[in-house]
């Protein structure tokens, strides 16, 4: 027999987006705020060495999903999803990157989004952001989420840098400020050399507020409806399920996989695809799991001569040095520097993202490195391809089919192929050439296009962005209430109408912060 409880907001999930809106919702102290995790504690210390991350997957951190088969590369992807408290920001590369300003203003002109445009958001980016170095007018510098220079780069980022302005873009010391073109070093969110994710910046300075309570290891098991009111979740305690009554709002912020699996599982999503699975239809939304997309990286690699790399550090002095310290190569975030830039002449915003690693860094990080090395990899971020998220089964404990269909639009090759190439030259220009050996990945460089579009289909993996299957003008309104149903929003990544130029996750952080304010009628 179920158990039930009862609260005025039920969160489901606690990453990215779930503990900004249980720290906001909770600063009022008569919410009584539920937060349901269906992961664990973030206590373990792989979790805090920033260049520790990639250990973290296919660990019991990882929710460990993998995509269909891609018609167009003929490859699976596996997709590494955060399964503990900050959920992804627990466990990803740190990165700090808004996106651009016109992704936001193509939200809100090209997708119903009103109220999510560049001047819009921006406040919302401030205030959760708490920069070391860089203030007004763009930049926040007392919010939750620090962010930094990080306390360690090494010599051979330096080195890709000083060849990209070489190869000749400019160079930055903000992708955030006016123009996010240009090559530099990476923003992180990192507390002196320490990760910093919304678990750090948000949930633990509300954990002593007496109208928080956090349930971890609980994973959602559907939306429970009266009628079409959404009026509370069920989820598993120890194999037991519970029902935690919603008297005001349910909020799902699982993420791009998990909320419109939630939805479809609980009767909320494509009419017929639900009855296939026995599912009773509480509102037909055709868009809930449509959209998906997310970030194809692929990276060219050599081998290295006269330099260290970055896995040298990984010994008991190394680790040693970083715990009394908080410095040195365990610092790293691994994806130290990068660069944005437009692959052709006329294009609005850059359509090219670009992160290097003073090591061997393919195949989500799981290869052994076998030889120093050094990865530059090209990130497409104006992706025009889009697929799709399905049920395999009603049981909400099963894994989705993710199809993110990769490459589906042949144009996102292309845009591919001229991001290597560019790659291939700046690794010739400038002080970085002395240090490359070899090409290591793939085997040789002077590739026709045929041959680095073979590459790219063999070794594009993710860049851990995907967005779009609840997304804004399809499956909730611009206040982030699931249409057709009434007292359920959804606020994670997956209402992003188009994935943001750059990585997600301060972008993600943005969505829950305004959403917030949605909530409390701000």
């Amino acid at each position: 027999m179920a158990v039930q409880e009862s609260f005025d907001y039920v969160i489901v999930g606690a990453g990215s987006a779930g503990c900004v809106l249980a720290n906001r919702l909770t600063e009022d102290p008569s919410a009584q705020v539920l937060l349901l995790e269906a992961g664990g504690e973030d206590t373990a210390d792989e979790v805090h060495i920033p260049a520790a991350f990639p250990s973290l997957f296919k660990t019991k951190w990882d929710w460990n999903y993998e995509t269909v088969e891609q018609k167009h590369t003929g490859k699976t992807s596996y997709w590494p999803r955060g399964k503990l408290l900050g959920g992804c920001s627990s466990i990803n590369a740190m990165i700090y990157i808004r996106g651009n300003r016109a992704d936001y203003d193509g939200w809100r002109d090209s997708h119903g989004a009103e109220g999510w445009g560049w001047d819009d958001v921006l406040p919302y980016f401030k205030r959760a952001e708490g920069n070391q170095r860089l203030g007004g007018p763009l930049h926040g510098t007392d919010g939750p989420l620090h962010v930094e220079d990080r306390r360690f780069t090494h010599e051979l980022s330096h080195a890709w840098v000083d060849s990209a302005v070489a190869w000749g873009l400019k160079r930055t010391d903000d992708f955030n400020g006016e123009s996010q073109e240009g090559a530099g070093v990476y923003q992180v969110t990192c507390k002196k050399g320490r990760r910093w994710s919304t678990a750090d910046a948000y949930l633990r300075p509300a954990l002593e507020r007496p109208n928080l309570t956090v349930k971890t290891c609980s994973p959602a098991t559907r939306i429970v409806f009266e009628g079409t009111r959404a009026a509370g979740v069920s989820y598993l305690d120890n194999g037991v399920e519970r029902t935690a009554h919603a008297s005001t709002e349910v909020l799902l912020s699982g993420g791009a996989v998990n909320s419109p699996q939630l939805l479809m599982v609980s009767g909320v999503g494509p009419a017929e695809h639900l009855r296939e699975h026995g599912i009773d239809v509480v509102a037909a939304l055709p868009g809930v799991g449509e959209n998906l997309h997310d970030h194809p990286a692929c990276g060219i690699i050599w081998s290295t001569r006269g330099t260290t790399d970055l896995v040298d550090a990984a010994t008991p002095r190394g680790l040693v040095r970083y715990q009394l310290t908080k410095r040195g190569p365990l610092a790293s975030n691994i994806g130290e520097a990068g660069a944005f830039f437009p692959t052709g002449d006329g294009l609005p915003a850059p359509d090219m993202q670009i992160h290097v690693a003073p090591t061997l860094f393919y195949d989500n990080g799981l290869r052994e490195p076998t030889v120093p090395g050094f990865t530059s990899a090209a990130t497409l971020v104006d992706v025009a391809s889009r697929g799709r998220l399905r049920l395999k089964s009603a049981n909400p404990l099963w894994k989705p089919e993710i199809d993110p269909a990769y490459y589906a639009e042949p144009k996102d090759m292309e845009t591919m192929i001229a991001g290597l190439r560019a790659l291939i030259d700046i690794g010739k220009s400038g002080p970085l050439k002395r240090f490359l050996d070899q090409p290591f990945l793939p085997a040789r460089h002077d590739l026709s296009d045929s041959e680095l579009a073979d590459h790219i289909r063999e070794n594009t993996q993710t860049l851990y962005h995907p967005v779009g299957t609840c997304s804004i003008g399809t499956v909730v309104d611009p206040q982030l209430r699931v249409n057709g149903v009434e007292g359920l929003r959804v606020v994670d990544a997956s209402v992003m109408p188009v994935v943001p130029r750059g990585n997600t996750n301060a972008p993600t952080i943005m969505v829950a912060e305004k959403a917030a304010d949605l909530i409390r009628g701000r």
